[in-house]
């Protein structure tokens, strides 16, 4: 097919259905009008898809379409419906894709803190370079402890919501380097380490686990979640999956949009537990149970209704229902 001369032999129906879409308080003869004509550029994108699939014909009559269909249908308002899909579909589903990035984040990000851990507990130059003999009890028997109660629950707890969704917001935005969810993973690895071996050294150990895990297990695994979310958009520019690479990474980043606006939510569950169960008097057990279930219930929101989704195919994609900017591609 001559697209130039497919072009130029349908322009004016173009123009014809761009200028109806843009008029508001049509007649009742220039509504049935707009109708026809979407109906009927819908077939020529559809035909230039196939046959001739040019980015910027493509790209103009896709927003074409889409402005007449809004004029079709009309706006669409956000109700508790679509609050309701989101956080039971379209969040969940977005978690569960990147699940095993998940579980391999974890794996690694443990095997480094605990090299890291035995290195400073066995090595006295290691934890030279980390204070003084004075400076490391003083961390040990106060310090430590004291992060977590030395301001109000509620004011902690926002403190560290904000901080921790920031560093997981960076991780899925620059995830496409492919370097920045790698050094803030190593960097946290290393820091938790290094802090339960100075805590092992001083006979804290018990302190350090009992005050780390409550809000730990699920904060980490948030990090954990995001640095898995930026590594799988970076691995999409190495294999897109069959897709063109640039439709690929929209697709994903869209999909992995949804997992940093959901681990907004996550981080604020961790970090009330963080400002509120962490530091409470009570037993050390029953703060790690808390703790666990928070953990579990993740797992259990992930699993459920995101395997549930997908099953469905859904993927997370907050426009996967809107195909406009999607070329064909080979099978």
């Amino acid at each position: 097919m001559d697209l130039d001369a497919f072009s130029a032999v349908h322009a004016p129906t173009w123009a014809r259905l761009d200028e109806l879409s843009r008029r508001s308080g049509l007649s009742g003869a220039e509504a049935d009008e707009l109708v026809r004509l979407y109906q009927e550029v819908a077939t020529h994108l559809s035909t230039i898809r196939s046959v001739a699939p040019d980015p910027a014909v493509v790209s103009r009559l896709s927003d074409v379409l889409g402005r007449a269909r809004s004029a079709i249908a009309g706006t669409h308002d956000p109700s508790w419906s679509d609050v309701v899909r989101f956080l039971t579909v379209v969040v969940p589903v977005a978690f569960y894709r990147v699940r095993w990035w998940t579980v391999a984040v974890t794996v690694v990000f443990c095997a480094i803190a605990v090299v890291a851990g035995v290195h400073v507990y066995g090595d006295t130059d290691a934890q030279a370079a980390m204070g003084t003999p004075a400076q490391l009890q003083q961390y040990a028997d106060e310090e430590f402890a004291n992060y977590y109660s030395n301001y109000p629950g509620q004011s902690f707890a926002a403190q560290v919501w904000t901080n921790n969704a920031w560093i997981a917001a960076q991780c899925v935005a620059f995830g496409i380097t492919g370097i920045l969810p790698v050094y803030v993973l190593i960097q946290n690895a290393v820091a938790v380490g290094s802090a339960g071996a100075v805590m092992a050294l001083h006979d804290g150990l018990g302190v350090f686990f009992s005050l780390i895990l409550p809000h730990g297990l699920m904060e980490l695994t948030a990090i954990f979640v995001a640095g898995a979310a930026g590594l799988k958009i970076f691995w999409t520019i190495i294999d897109p999956g069959g897709r063109p690479r640039g439709r690929a990474l929209a697709e994903e980043g869209r999909s992995l949009f949804v997992v940093a606006i959901g681990l907004v939510g996550v981080l604020g569950v961790s970090g009330l537990v963080e400002g509120f169960v962490t530091p409470s008097p009570l037993p050390w057990w029953l703060k790690i149970v808390i703790g666990a279930l928070v953990l579990a219930a993740y797992w259990v929101y992930v699993l459920v209704l995101g395997r549930r989704a997908a099953a469905d195919g859904e993927t997370g994609d907050l426009r996967a229902d809107q195909n406009v900017d999607q070329l064909p591609i080979a099978a």
